[in-house]
């Protein structure tokens, strides 16, 4: 079950990471976000923007809602967190 208050930690450890990253360590994390949102389209359709943007309305999140952008700013942080500390670079 989400919650409002995980959503949030999550959100504000995302912007320290954003704030520490450097401009080609986002410009990284943002390519694979656009991967992984190509590959879920091709398995299970484009989601409309309309639907996604009704979510960053100014009423209350719905639980399912709420999962939704908790979910998000897991990967958001997962991926950069990965990113900043090299996992995944190819040694040279």
């Amino acid at each position: 079950m989400a919650d409002l208050l995980t959503f949030e930690e999550y959100y504000k450890l995302a912007d320290m990471l954003i704030e520490k990253a450097t401009k080609e360590q986002l410009a990284e994390c943002t390519r694979l976000l656009a991967l992984n949102l190509a590959h879920h389209q091709q398995l299970h359709g484009e989601i409309p923007l309309d639907q996604t943007l009704a979510i960053l309305d100014d009423t209350a999140p719905n639980e399912a809602q709420l999962k939704l952008l908790t979910d998000g700013m897991k990967n958001l942080v997962g991926l950069l967190g990965n990113i900043m500390s090299g996992l995944g670079e190819k040694k040279h």
